[in-house]
């Protein structure tokens, strides 16, 4: 393979062709008067080939060139099983996209998403054009903020039955028999009662929440995982809200963890992202849902 082949273009995501084209005169007219720089989407990927917009009727591709083998064979697979390589690219990936949504709408592509041409990505471009635009428009002034909510079901069984314990002693003088069956009963009360109260504290936020979203999806529950595996994962929700409600919403969320909460349910909040929850399908792109979310990157 020659080393034109080599040269791929790897694709951040899709914005609309008119901020593209402001953005483009924006740079020409900063060079013109010599004044401050225009609004830079920064580098990319790979260092050395900064980003660029390319754009077919009203939308554009954010691209940049890089090297296939850095993702593709075997040295992509050895790149992408290296957690400090992918570390670095998923950030600077992010990085791009931050820096166009500061300007207008983006529809996100996954990381590692890659055409072999211009040719080809116009072809691309020209046959999703309604689906891209149409999405921009729908998420135009909103972002992608995630909730997740981590529940220690060990503290709350013991707290539940501690409590339970002093309200009902059991019977007295039981056998070794009895007294299990009776401890085997506040058991399974407990897990009933934890589980009925944090439904209810999380349908209680998602109403709070759901008057501020445009829409809410609930993602995949992970796994423990990190420096507190007690902790167990109960809520994981994607939520695209207008950029005005970012506030409000905080506020909502502050308020919900300063509510007694059953064994510590605590809700942690993260964004804003571009809206990677709720992108069309387009046709096939690379899934990498296990190396993004290591590196905190919504899915």
């Amino acid at each position: 393979m020659n080393a034109d082949c080599n040269n791929v273009l790897y694709v951040y995501g899709f914005t609309r062709a008119g901020l593209a084209r402001g953005f483009a005169a924006q740079r020409a007219a900063a060079r013109t008067r010599g004044g401050g720089p225009p609004a830079e989407v920064g580098s990319g990927i790979d260092e050395p080939h900064p980003p660029f917009f390319r754009r077919h009727g009203r939308v554009a591709g954010i691209v940049s060139r890089v090297w296939r083998p850095q993702f593709c064979g075997p040295a992509g697979e050895e790149n992408l099983r290296d957690l400090a390589w992918l570390a670095a690219r998923a950030c600077r990936h992010q990085a791009v996209l931050a820096r166009v949504m500061r300007l207008g709408p983006v529809l996100p592509a996954r990381f590692g998403t890659l055409f072999s041409s211009l040719a080809s990505l116009d072809g691309f471009l020209g046959e999703h054009e309604a689906a891209i635009a149409s999405f921009l428009e729908r998420v135009d002034h909103h972002e992608e903020w995630a909730v997740k909510g981590f529940l220690d079901p060990e503290r709350a069984q013991a707290q539940w039955l501690a409590g339970q314990r002093l309200a009902e002693p059991g019977p007295p003088g039981s056998s070794p028999g009895a007294a299990y069956l009776w401890e085997q009963s506040l058991r399974a009360r407990a897990r009933q009662t934890i589980d009925e109260e944090l439904a209810r504290a999380c349908e209680g936020l998602f109403h709070e929440l759901r008057p501020l979203a445009l829409e809410i999806v609930s993602r995949r529950i992970l796994e423990r995982q990190g420096a507190e595996p007690a902790r167990e994962m109960v809520v994981n929700w994607a939520l695209l809200l207008p950029a005005a409600a970012a506030a409000d919403f905080r506020r909502r969320l502050e308020c919900a963890n300063g509510r007694q909460n059953p064994g510590g349910l605590a809700f942690e909040v993260s964004g804003p992202w571009p809206p990677y929850s709720f992108c069309p399908v387009l046709g096939t792109e690379p899934a990498r849902e296990s190396t993004l979310a290591a590196q905190g990157v919504p899915l």
